[in-house]
């Protein structure tokens, strides 16, 4: 899979783009808060039809502008469609081939995207928070219909959750429609940890091999799921709903309470540790690099094993937080096989046989201009 041509119109500090990038290797280069990472951030957009940036869609719209769009012509075993995200400050819309996709899971797939950027350490040692989120965004890619079931969760949660709270002010007994919305929590919940742990399993295989190879078979790196009720992978759907309910029903005085769901993927977490300890509390500053770049190295190999393709590959200022060794096992992981966008601040630091296959282009306030 790869990106012949992208194209943008009023997206952040860019008004105009058009940039045939069929090549392997795209490295932009500039200082910093010109737009480099907007390039990337509109890949990702395509990609999973949200920013890894904002929330709000309105804040991708070019300022004083009322609408951005963003097109991408992707090439994927030799058949071409064209990918486009319209954005308004009321929402957004999706489209492929000329077709608006009701829903995103629809739509989520066409262009699979690995990012890496500085802050993807949050991996390692951000809040429970951002690892969800990295499980569902990853998840999503080649899972779609992950993204329907995570959707219809969040929403069962605001509204069981209001519930909670109604029964908590009113002090009154439970109604009836609790029992229902704990039987739809039962079914989504089921789906998503299933998901989620077949998802880490093989991530998991992925990274460890890679991190061994890294570390020189010094460190072993180990991904597991922390799930907030007593499940686990060999069960089967019979068993967690089992659990399920007899969790939630212990939980249900503390939940009216608290006008809270206390159980469920949203309160789940994802640990990584080396050799046995936990790099979130315990991990040097190198352990944790090398266990999110082992991490994004292993979504590549596992994007490719689940689509039958290799993903794009987005590096976001990376190179210069990479010392020589992790550079260069980076670059030479992905060489002739995964198409790469690259920002840098300068071309410094990056070696001779990798600025000679790569098309260099200068950013400066939003304008794009090819070097070589």
């Amino acid at each position: 899979m790869y990106v012949e041509q992208l194209e943008l119109f009023q997206f952040r500090n860019i008004s105009r783009l058009k940039l045939d990038c069929p090549d392997e290797l795209h490295l932009f280069v500039g200082p910093n808060a010109q737009g480099k990472t907007n390039i990337l951030e509109s890949l990702y957009v395509l990609s999973i039809g949200k920013s890894h940036r904002t929330r709000k869609d309105k804040e991708l719209i070019r300022w004083e502008q009322s609408v951005a769009r963003l097109q991408a012509r992707v090439v994927r075993e030799d058949r071409s469609q064209r990918l486009e995200v319209r954005l308004h400050p009321r929402g957004k819309k999706v489209v492929r081939n000329g077709l608006e996709q009701r829903r995103l899971s629809e739509y989520i797939g066409s262009l699979t995207a690995v990012l890496f950027a500085p802050e993807d350490l949050s991996i390692v040692k951000g809040s429970p928070q951002v690892r969800r989120r990295f499980l569902d965004m990853e998840i999503g890619q080649v899972h779609p219909a992950y993204i329907h079931y995570l959707t219809r969760y969040n929403k069962l949660l605001t509204q069981r959750n209001s519930l909670l709270k109604e029964l908590a002010k009113d002090r009154r007994p439970e109604s009836g429609l609790l029992e229902v919305l704990d039987e739809q929590l039962i079914e989504y919940c089921t789906h998503l940890w299933k998901r989620r742990y077949q998802f880490i399993g093989r991530l998991s295989h992925w990274a460890r091999d890679i991190h061994h190879s890294i570390t020189q078979g010094r460190e072993t790196l180990c991904l597991e799921y922390l799930p907030s009720a007593e499940v686990d992978p060999d069960m089967d759907e019979e068993m967690y709903a089992d659990v399920l309910r007899q969790e939630l029903g212990q939980l249900r005085d503390r939940e009216i309470h608290r006008g809270s769901t206390l159980i469920g993927p949203h309160r789940d977490d994802l640990r990584l540790s080396v050799n046995g300890t936990d790099l979130h509390t315990f991990g040097s500053q190198g352990q944790q690099r090398t266990a999110a770049l082992s991490t994004k190295l292993a979504e590549i190999e596992l994007i490719r094993q689940e689509t039958g393709t290799y993903p794009i590959l987005l590096l976001d200022d990376v190179l210069s937080e990479l010392d020589d060794s992790r550079k260069t096992h980076l670059l030479e992981a992905i060489r002739g096989k995964v198409q790469t966008f690259v920002t840098a601040t300068g071309l410094e630091g990056i070696d001779e046989e990798t600025l000679d296959r790569a098309r260099i282009f200068r950013v400066r306030q939003g304008n794009i201009s090819e070097l070589r």
